[in-house]
Formats: C-alpha cells, sequence, structure tokens
C-alpha cells in the first residue's frame, strides 16, 4: 500500500472512531436504572412488568450465564432539547463480541407493546423525534444473560470448561455474573455528524479496495483529506455540513454501465438451536423482527426476507403484537417470506417424506399466513444438499435455490456462482451462490470488492445477491447498512447495490443467463462431514420419528377407510412438525450444546410414546376383537407371507433365526442361502455365498471389523472428520468372551473406559446378516467404525438418499473424488460388480465411506466402513457419553433391489396385536417392486380421499399398475400440497384403467403424489 493512503486510512480511522461517531450522541444526561433478576426460566411480560424493581448504577454486574434480567430505564428529556431527535443509548454489557453471541434485550414500553431490541451494533432506544421537551418516560428491557460459547472464546479443548458449557447444570441459573452495565445515556440523535460518518465510512471503504492504478482511488484520498480537514475536531456537529459539502461530488459521481449489480436482501440467519436452546430462539426471534419492522418504518424502501415458517409460528404463539406488525409488513411488500421450509434442516440425513413434509407445512404456513406463495429455496448455511432436491422443489412450486455453504469447501472451489442444478431424475433448478462468501453481509467495501472479484460467471452474467444482515439474535440489518445501501445505488468505483426480493434477483439472473451451466448429482460439502455422525441419540429419534410417522399415517388410513376409524390429523400435523423441527441444521446434525440435545432426545421419546399409541389403536382397530396375534407388515414388500401394508393372522414358528454351530476356531451360521464362519475373536473371516458359489469377505481379512481412530480435527470438533484421522487406528480385533446361544452368537469387547456387546445373527431364507450393538462409550476425541473388506472390484457405490441412490466413485482420480472420504447414505450402501454385490444396512448410521485396495493376487479388496460414534468436545463437551443401542446388517449377494427392500425391512418391524384371525387387505398395491409405495395417509384437507407417495427405485424407467384396496373412483396427479398438476407437469405419468387401477409410467427416480378418491359408498353397494 502507497505510503500516503495508508497514512490517510489511519487518519480516518481515528477521526471516526474518535471524534466522529462519538459526536453522534455528544449531549447526553443520565438515566435511571433499576433490575429485576428472574429466579428462574423467562417469564411472560406482565409479569417482569410488575415485577419488584431495585435502583442500581453504572458498572453493575448482572446476569449468571442463561439468565434473564429485566431493567427498567427512566428519564426526562431536557427542555432544552425540545426540536431534537432523542435516543435512549445502552449497552448492557454487550463486550463486542459478535453480534448474535453477547447479551441480547427486547425493549417494552409500560404499556407491554414491544419498541425494539438492544444488541452490541443497535444500542439504541427512540424516544421523540422530535421532542417537546420535559417529557418524561420508562421503558422495560428484558436483558437475556446469553453466554458467548464461540469456540473462539472458550478455554482450550483439554482445559476445564464452565459448567453451562459442559453440560451438568446448563438450564440452571447458578454462578457469577458475566455481563455488566456500561452505558446508560439519553442524548440527542446529531443527524448531520451521523450522515459525514456512513458517507466517510462509504467512501474510505471503496477508496481501499480499489486497485492502486485506478484514478478514481487518488480522487477519493484527495477529497477525503478535504473533508477531514474541514471538520472542527472540537466541534463536529458545527462543522458536519461543510465537511459533507466536500464529500457530495465524488458520491454523486455515476458507476460505469458495465458495473456489477448486487441484489442486496435484508436478512438474518437465526439457527434454531445451537448455541442456546430453543426456548432463546423464541427470543432472538422477537428481538430481530422488532428491530427489523422498526426500522422499515423509517425507510420504506427496505426488504427484509426471512425463511423458516417455524420461527414466524413462534413468533404468532409467543408474542403477537410482533407478529402483527411482521404481517402489516408483509402487506406492504417489504417483509419477504422466503425459503419454503418448515426450518431450514439438514439435507443429508433426513429422509425423502421429511424433506417433502418440510416443503409442504413451511409453503402452507405462508400461504395460510401471507396469502404468499413462495419461489425459492432458501439455504444458506446446511452442511450440503442430496440430489433429490431439485425434483422435490418442482413439485412443491420453488423455482429458484440459493445456498452460500459450498464456498466452505476445503478442497476444490465450486466453478459457478450462477447454474442450473439437475438432480437424480434429471429435474433442474435454477441456482445461485452469492459469491460475496456470506449469509450476514454489512455492505462493506471489502465484501462488495470481494464478490465482484469472485463472481465466477463473469463472461455471461453480471447479476449476483447479497443477503445482509446480522442473524442469530443479533438484531439483523441496521440503520448504518441501509446508509451504505442508499449511497452505493450508483456510485462510480463501485459495484450498483439495489435492495431488492430475492424474487426481483432470479426474474433478473434468469433473463440473464437462461443458459447457465449445469451442475449434476449432489451438493456435497467437503467440509463438516462429521454431522453425519455426532450425537447419535438425536439421529436415531429422527430416523425412529420418520419410520414412527410414516407407520402411523398408513395404519390411520387403512383403519379409517376400513372401519371408520378417526384419523388423528391434528395429533399427526403437530408431531410432524415437531420432528421438522428438530430436522434443523445444527440440532439432528450434532453440533449443538449439550442442553439442545438432552431436550431433543426427550422431546424424541414423547413423540415415539405418542406414535407408538396412535399406531397401537389403528392396528387394534384393524384386527378386531379377538385373542389371536393378528401381524403387520408397514414395510412397503411382502414379507414372510404377509402383503406390503397388510395384515394376517400369525401362522408362522417364533423361531426365525439359525442356530450356530461349533466348528474348529469358532461358530457358522448357516441357512442354505449363505454360509457365514465367526472366529473365535467373534470376527467374521467368512460370508459365503451359496447360490453363486462366491465368498465376500476378501482374503486374509475379518469383516465386521470395530476400528478405532483418534478424531481430533483442526477445528470445529462436532462439525468436521479431517481425512488425517486414518493415519491413526486401533483395530478391535480381541474379544473378552464370545459365546453360542441359541439363536446367534454373542462376542463382548473393552477398550479404554468403554464396552461393546454384540449379538450377531442370520435369518432363515435370509442373506442378511444381523449384528445387534449395546456399546458403553466413554472414549473422549475417538472415531468407532465398522469395516466390511469385500471380494468386490467396484468403481462406485449406490447409496441411499431420499427416493433414490446415488453412485459415488471409489477411485480418488481427481481432488472432487479425493475429497468424499466421508459421505452420507440413508438405509443401505451397496458395492457390485456385474452379477454381484453386497450391502450394508443400518437403523441409524448416516457416515460412511469406501476404499479399494489391488492385492498382490491381482483382486480387488473394496473396504464398506460405517461410521458408528464419535466423541468431540465442543460444543458439547459430553457429546455421545454413555449408553447406546444401534444395529447393522451385511447383506450377502445383494443387487440393488435388494439393498432397497433389505433397507426397508431393517428399518420396520412387524408389529402384531391381539385380534380377530382375519386378513387386512391393503389400500394400495403395485405389481412391481421397483415402484415403491413410500407414504399412505389421507388428504391434509381432512376429506376421505387416500394420498400416494411413491417413486421408482432402482434407477430405471418402470410401468406398473397401482391397485386399491376400495373403490377407486378417481385418481389425480398432484403436486406436494395435494394439488392437481397443470397438464404436462408428469400429470400424465398416471393413467386410470378401465379395470379401476392407475397405470404408472415413471421415468428413472421420478416421484408421483396420486390424489385417490373412492366411490360414494351408495354408489359402490350397487
Amino acid at each position: 500500500m502507497h505510503s500516503k493512503q495508508r497514512l490517510t486510512e489511519q487518519r480516518l480511522a481515528r477521526v471516526l472512531d474518535e471524534r466522529i461517531r462519538p459526536a453522534v450522541h455528544a449531549r447526553t444526561v443520565p438515566l435511571d436504572i433499576a433490575i429485576w433478576n428472574v429466579p428462574g426460566e423467562p417469564v411472560p411480560v406482565a409479569d417482569g412488568l410488575a415485577a419488584p424493581y431495585e435502583p442500581v448504577t453504572l458498572g453493575h454486574r448482572w446476569g449468571p450465564a442463561w439468565s434473564t434480567s429485566w431493567f427498567r430505564i427512566s428519564g426526562r428529556v431536557p427542555a432544552e432539547w425540545a426540536g431534537r431527535r432523542v435516543e435512549a443509548v445502552v449497552d448492557i454489557g454487550f463486550n463486542f463480541t459478535g453480534a448474535g453471541f453477547s447479551s441480547e434485550g427486547l425493549v417494552y414500553r409500560a404499556d407491554g407493546t414491544v419498541v425494539k431490541a438492544l444488541n452490541p451494533r443497535n444500542a439504541y432506544i427512540p424516544v421523540a423525534d422530535p421532542a417537546v421537551g420535559g417529557e418524561e418516560f420508562t421503558y422495560y428491557v428484558e436483558a437475556a444473560a446469553n453466554p458467548n460459547l464461540n469456540d473462539d472464546h472458550l478455554p482450550s479443548h483439554t482445559g476445564d470448561r464452565p459448567s453451562w458449557l459442559t453440560g451438568e447444570d446448563s438450564t440452571a441459573i447458578t454462578g457469577a455474573p458475566i455481563y455488566q452495565l456500561l452505558r446508560l445515556d439519553l442524548a440527542v440523535f446529531d443527524a448531520a455528524v451521523w450522515e459525514l460518518a456512513q458517507d466517510l465510512d462509504v467512501l474510505g471503504e471503496l477508496m481501499r479496495e480499489l486497485p492502486e492504478a485506478e484514478p478514481r482511488r487518488w480522487q477519493l484520498l484527495q477529497t477525503i483529506e478535504r473533508a477531514l480537514d474541514a471538520i472542527d475536531l472540537q466541534d463536529v456537529s458545527g462543522s458536519a455540513a461543510a465537511a459533507r459539502e466536500v464529500l457530495r461530488p465524488a458520491l454523486a459521481a455515476p458507476a460505469a454501465p458495465s458495473a456489477h449489480r448486487m441484489s442486496a436482501v435484508g436478512h438474518a440467519h437465526i439457527d434454531t438451536a445451537w448455541l442456546w436452546p430453543l426456548r432463546e430462539t423464541v427470543r432472538k426471534v422477537a428481538r430481530t423482527l422488532s428491530n427489523v419492522t422498526h426500522l422499515m418504518d423509517d425507510h420504506p424502501g427496505f426488504r427484509f426476507a426471512m425463511s423458516q415458517a417455524q420461527q414466524l409460528a413462534w413468533l404468532k404463539e409467543h408474542r403477537p403484537e410482533v407478529y402483527g406488525r411482521v404481517q402489516e409488513k408483509a402487506k406492504t411488500g417489504q417483509f419477504l417470506p422466503v425459503g419454503s421450509l418448515w426450518v431450514e434442516p439438514d439435507t443429508n440425513i433426513i429422509g425423502g417424506e421429511s424433506l417433502a413434509r418440510q416443503l409442504i407445512h413451511g409453503k402452507r404456513f405462508y400461504l395460510d399466513e401471507f396469502g404468499v406463495e413462495t419461489k425459492e429455496m432458501w439455504l444458506p448455511d446446511t452442511f450440503g444438499y442430496n440430489a433429490a432436491m431439485p425434483q422435490l422443489m418442482k413439485l412443491a412450486g420453488v423455482r429458484w435455490f440459493l445456498t452460500q455453504k459450498i464456498s466452505w469447501n476445503t478442497t476444490n472451489k465450486f466453478p459457478h456462482h450462477t447454474f442450473w442444478w439437475e438432480g437424480i431424475d434429471g429435474t433442474r433448478i435454477f441456482s445461485h451462490f452469492p459469491p460475496v462468501d456470506t449469509y450476514n453481509a454489512e455492505i462493506t467495501g471489502a465484501e462488495l470488492a470481494h464478490a465482484v472479484r469472485n463472481f465466477q460467471d463473469k463472461e455471461a452474467a453480471n447479476s449476483s445477491l447479497l443477503p445482509f444482515g446480522y442473524g442469530d439474535g443479533g438484531g439483523g440489518p441496521t440503520r448504518e447498512m441501509l446508509a451504505r445501501a442508499s449511497r452505493l445505488v450508483d456510485l462510480e468505483g463501485s459495484p450498483r447495490v439495489a435492495i431488492e426480493s430475492p424474487a426481483d434477483f432470479f426474474e433478473r439472473a434468469h433473463t440473464e443467463y437462461p443458459d447457465a451451466p449445469v451442475w449434476l448429482g449432489e451438493l456435497y460439502l467437503e467440509f463438516h462431514r462429521g454431522t453425519l455422525t455426532s450425537q447419535l441419540r438425536t439421529k436415531q429419534g429422527n430416523r425412529r420419528g420418520e419410520h414412527l410417522l410414516r407407520e402411523a399415517e398408513l395404519w390411520s388410513a387403512t383403519a379409517a377407510v376400513r372401519t371408520g376409524f378417526s384419523y388423528p390429523h391434528e395429533a399427526l400435523d403437530r408431531l410432524w412438525k415437531t420432528v421438522l423441527l428438530h430436522q434443523f441444521h445444527d440440532i439432528l446434525p450434532g453440533s449443538s450444546i449439550g442442553w439442545v440435545h438432552r431436550e431433543a432426545e426427550a422431546t424424541y421419546a414423547s413423540v415415539t410414546a405418542e406414535l407408538h399409541g396412535i399406531v397401537d389403536a389403528a392396528q387394534r382397530a384393524l384386527a378386531g376383537k379377538g385373542e389371536e396375534q393378528v401381524v403387520f407388515n408397514a414395510s412397503p414388500f411382502t414379507r414372510d407371507g404377509i402383503p406390503a401394508f397388510g395384515a394376517s393372522p400369525c401362522t408362522g414358528s417364533p423361531d426365525r433365526l439359525v442356530a450356530p454351530v461349533p466348528v474348529e476356531g469358532g461358530h457358522l451360521l448357516d441357512n442354505g442361502l449363505v454360509r457365514v464362519r465367526i472366529d473365535d475373536r467373534g470376527l467374521v473371516t467368512s460370508a459365503y455365498d451359496i447360490t453363486a458359489a462366491r465368498e465376500a469377505v476378501a482374503p486374509g481379512t475379518a469383516a465386521n471389523l470395530l476400528q478405532l481412530h483418534q478424531d481430533f480435527p483442526n477445528e470445529y470438533d462436532a462439525w468436521d472428520i479431517d481425512a488425517f484421522y486414518r493415519n491413526t487406528v486401533h483395530e478391535l480385533r480381541d474379544a473378552e468372551s464370545v459365546r453360542a446361544e441359541a439363536d446367534g452368537v454373542r462376542v463382548v469387547r473393552t477398550f479404554g473406559d468403554s464396552r461393546i456387546e454384540q449379538f450377531i445373527s442370520l435369518g432363515k431364507g435370509s442373506r442378511r446378516l444381523d449384528i445387534d450393538n449395546e456399546i458403553d462409550w466413554n472414549e473422549k476425541e475417538k472415531l468407532l467404525k465398522a469395516a466390511f473388506p469385500l471380494d468386490v472390484r467396484a468403481d462406485h457405490s449406490s447409496a441411499e438418499v431420499p427416493f433414490g441412490h446415488v453412485q459415488r466413485p471409489t477411485h480418488t482420480n481427481t481432488s472432487w473424488d479425493a475429497a468424499k472420504f466421508e459421505f452420507c447414505a440413508h438405509r443401505f450402501l451397496h458395492v457390485g460388480e456385474r452379477g454381484w454385490g453386497a450391502a450394508v444396512v443400518n437403523d441409524s448410521t448416516y457416515g460412511h465411506e469406501v476404499t479399494r485396495d489391488v492385492r498382490s493376487d491381482g483382486g480387488t479388496t473394496t473396504t464398506v466402513r460405517l461410521s458408528l460414534l464419535r466423541a468431540p468436545r465442543y460444543p458439547d463437551p459430553d457429546s455421545d457419553q454413555g449408553r447406546h443401542h444401534l444395529r447393522y446388517g451385511f447383506v450377502i449377494g445383494a443387487d440393488i433391489a435388494d439393498a432397497v427392500r433389505e433397507g426397508y425391512g431393517f428399518n420396520v418391524p412387524e408389529r402384531s396385536v391381539p385380534g380377530s384371525s382375519g386378513a387386512v387387505v391393503p389400500l394400495v398395491a403395485t405389481d412391481d417392486d421397483a415402484v415403491l409405495v413410500d407414504t399412505v395417509k389421507l388428504a391434509d384437507d381432512c376429506s376421505s380421499d387416500v394420498v400416494v407417495r411413491l417413486y421408482e427405485a432402482h434407477g430405471g424407467r418402470a410401468t406398473a399398475l397401482l391397485s386399491t384396496g376400495f373403490p377407486l373412483e378417481s385418481a389425480t396427479v398432484t403436486d406436494l400440497l395435494e394439488r392437481p398438476l397443470a397438464p404436462g407437469e408428469d400429470s400424465g405419468a398416471a393413467r386410470q384403467t378401465a379395470a379401476g387401477q392407475v397405470s404408472l409410467t415413471l421415468r428413472p427416480f421420478q416421484i408421483l403424489t396420486l390424489r385417490l378418491r373412492s366411490v360414494p359408498k351408495a354408489h359402490a353397494e350397487r
């Protein structure tokens, strides 16, 4: 940097920080303040207003971590301030640790109505504009003493942590105060000085970012110098107008016609839970939106986009007066619901139907509450995006997709910022990654310059989106940000900045770049791979909740049609929303504090109990009265003679497992299809496919080999698994005991402070070896994997994702391939050669890997590994400690169809209830296993129509007939919201036949939603 510019920048920074900005509120008088400390959890507003307050003074320390204190602030406007704008300036102890990571407050009037929030960069309360002089006022501040749990501000990973972090008493209000009252002033707001500060801020940052050879840079330097010379440092207010006049020509110079165009979208990314519990997010939302609506009053052109319908639903429930203001601003076009989702979920781990319901409940909320049909999926912060999403978006009426997170890739830079994203079925969605590389922009010169330099599509496009505003309770956009935006609308040397809606941007970008390049398949984030494994109990709660919701809907719909059972619409709606909430991208991935995950575990237990009750009630209604056991099969595949989605009396033997046979050095499980040898260490040394005359386990290896790795990533403990974890491994080959039981082999291993008990079994007539694990896990910074080295030469693996599967290379030909060293699979992962393969299935594991090694005999060993448990120490030092129960299975001699079927079977158990001996006929059935019915329910409008969601599951074109267990009047292809599709929108994929069936024609992985209407009973009886 040229020395003259460096000196000017230093001078400008000092004058701004020490003279101009303090002069904005130079005329002050002190305020009176009193406090009431809430003894426990937050209280209703009325209680806070009526509480007994005690006077305190500046310097008062308050707020043990997670506590709430109410402040009563009062004062009188001096008579001589008549006609001026007057504000209270209050610093309750922000310490400027970062917006969203500090104390926060919500300001109320004495009547309980909300004014706005207090945050580190938004610390003023409007009192009068203009003041009359002499008026008295009182405000109340509900202040949250949220501790800063940002990793940069915590003790070391190996040191002691405060109790509110370890989780030992994180819900208790204990400990020393962590905040201190720092400022309590009533002040005149000097508008001329404030405007001068914004002028200098914008021009100074622009000067700093312009190239040294650019004349404009040096012109601005001279202009800024002259403006600083015009300021009387002892009378900033009196000289502000003169200094602004010096700057006026520089601010009036227009941008070049070719300047990049940026759509600035007001935004506040609020993590629904993360380093704070759900209850605190409810308050963060109220604080942020009170700020946003207050700002809209003074700035009619301000536009603010908010995603996550759940957060608005909370606002409606807990702060209806703020919600009313939001609805008011939505009518003026200033408040913009976006995102189309219930929360911003993890999209790696959630199931297909969950992602559909995220869209359904999100879009319905916006339609019902705001009359808005949202057109975009807004997911700036999620940790990778599955390849089924484009189709699901389109089926929900979504046209555009936005994220920023892929810019966090640690190996490969994504090649586009604007592109078409193509999913596994061929659906394409117009997509954008903001090149500013943040979803919390402040509209600074550095951000704008970075976005212009970084934009990957300059040769054909010239538009990008810039989300601006402090997130996570930091208050959203500020008046300073809006001031910058207003000066950057048309300014020489800068991109053109316009505050717009996301729809404005996407419509223009699409028109500008209709032939944007195409990216096929998943958007894999080369980072945060550990989120596929952290906090197992949370992931198990989600997986089991998803399957139980599916069962509850299936059997309730079947019972409603068959017996008149009262379909529990309201309960299912509530339970779905509870599960959807916990799919947020810092809850389900396991990257929140322990408080969040303990609450999630309790919530899942409650959800599970209620859903079991719904399933049981529906099945008993179907089974009728009697003492015989009626067995229900919720799998979409026939199983043990029971049809898919139907029930039959129990006629088979309860003994379904093969008894182990002792052999030299171990035990044998043989059912005539496969023969599995378990040695005296409890390892699977042979898994022989008798039908194919083929060994599955690679020579000289053992399967179901548990491996322990040191797991200490460079940063982001709960989030990351770094590739160097493979450098150290301890193989758990020794067993404490191996013993045969009547229907399997039990193996016990101990290591460190932990213990694993496995029960290995093989079903009669099954190719699946089941491993049931009871684990007492007490390790720290370790990763536990289960390895299956297979005698297979596979150049790709096939992993289940929502409504299909994706193929990933097993080699490392390119840096893109090598970066996928840990990836997501749902219920199955398959590898194979032409004509033969194998699969692993699981009941709660998502992290997987596949590696290849060429052996000395010329063969190839393809090793599949499942990541079972981790033990990160941040942000929950007790992550995953304690007892766990999980299962996985090894399917020997499996193709993709087998993997799909076994994955469902492994996760959907048969259930039995006492009843009569009659069978329950399924509501729907298809004649092709490739066309898989995933969801059966009654319509959301509470009619008696049956809604079926199905998909092609094998990756090829399929034709099938769908038959119904009731007289069918009509079958309508709908979108996800159960609205008829327009002609041409896949509505021709299903046609009703003369025989009352539905003929289906599906492309690979196509999803279809059908609304089936039965013939009215009177007509059917004729």
